[in-house]
């Protein structure tokens, strides 16, 4: 299929990107449980719906939500990442989930069937598109009227040491970068609560609104596995590429958010305060 507008994107989930976020999976999926579980509480699938999984990388969230709509119902999962749907796919079959289908596709141009879900959820899946607005115009066209919209998206850095904190460690060690703005494809674009509801509105969907939410991120590996966990995904592994970061850096950084992240470490595990922006909407 077409990479339509998100050609970048779908060059990092189809190469790098996908094979060392599929390996993070498990690690990564302990960590946002408890957003997986906002998600689910807010977005409020019932028994029987058909679900539209956005950006649904190993199949965590999908696989959650169709336990949610049971097998009367019906679940299909989207991702650029034929690397992570791979993942998800044999998920489904462990879990013996026969109302899962996964698609690859681009979510903002990909055809969808038209009015054939009731509900359009997402887990850290939405941020990425090029255009946006165009995007959940797209989206939309799948929602049967008053079909609804859920999905999380991480506040401003400054609220996710979780970010922050490698962050910081990375550009002291490999130099600054230039912050992005608001809405530009990446995790931390849909920080601007109301940025994104008026982009909602633009794509024409009604009761846009969004809450900004305090959760933990817990790991019960504890700290050694998040610290592993933080140098193949989020900034330290992209100043590490962006950078030529080299292996003295890497083990540098390590020792740094280890030191960082030491207080975050517990009896049950590591856990970390986060911020997670929740919106949700309906189709008219």
């Amino acid at each position: 299929m077409s990479s339509g507008g998100n050609s970048d994107q779908w060059e990092y989930w189809n190469a790098s990107g996908g094979r060392i976020w599929g390996d993070q999976a498990r690690d990564l999926d302990a960590l946002l449980e408890a957003v997986t579980r906002i998600i689910l509480q807010v977005a409020a699938p019932r028994p029987g719906e058909h679900v539209l999984d956005i950006g649904c990388g190993a199949g965590a969230s999908t696989l959650a939500l169709a336990r949610a709509v049971g097998s009367r119902g019906r679940v299909v999962g989207v991702d650029l990442s034929s690397q992570l749907l791979g993942h998800a796919e044999r998920r489904r079959r462990a879990a013996g989930l026969d109302h899962v289908a996964f698609e690859i596709a681009d979510a903002q141009t990909h055809p969808f069937e038209p009015e054939a879900f009731d509900l359009l959820a997402s887990r850290f899946g939405v941020m990425f598109f090029s255009d946006p607005v165009s995007a959940f115009r797209n989206l939309a066209t799948a929602l049967r009227p008053a079909g609804r919209v859920a999905f999380a998206a991480w506040a401003g850095g400054d609220e996710n040491p979780w970010f922050s904190i490698p962050q910081r460690i990375a550009e002291d060690r490999l130099g600054k970068v230039e912050p992005s703005p608001p809405l530009a494809p990446g995790p931390l674009a849909f920080r601007d609560i109301d940025q994104v509801v008026g982009l909602l509105e633009a794509a024409g969907l009604a009761e846009c609104r969004g809450e900004a939410v305090p959760v933990d991120l817990h790991h019960p590996g504890g700290l050694e596995a998040v610290v592993d966990l933080t140098t193949k995904v989020g900034p330290t592994s992209r100043l590490m590429r962006e950078k030529g970061g080299t292996e003295a850096d890497l083990a540098a950084m390590r020792e740094r958010i280890r030191s960082s992240f030491a207080r975050y470490d517990s009896a049950d595990g590591f856990r970390i305060p986060a911020v997670v922006n929740m919106f949700q909407a309906r189709r008219p």
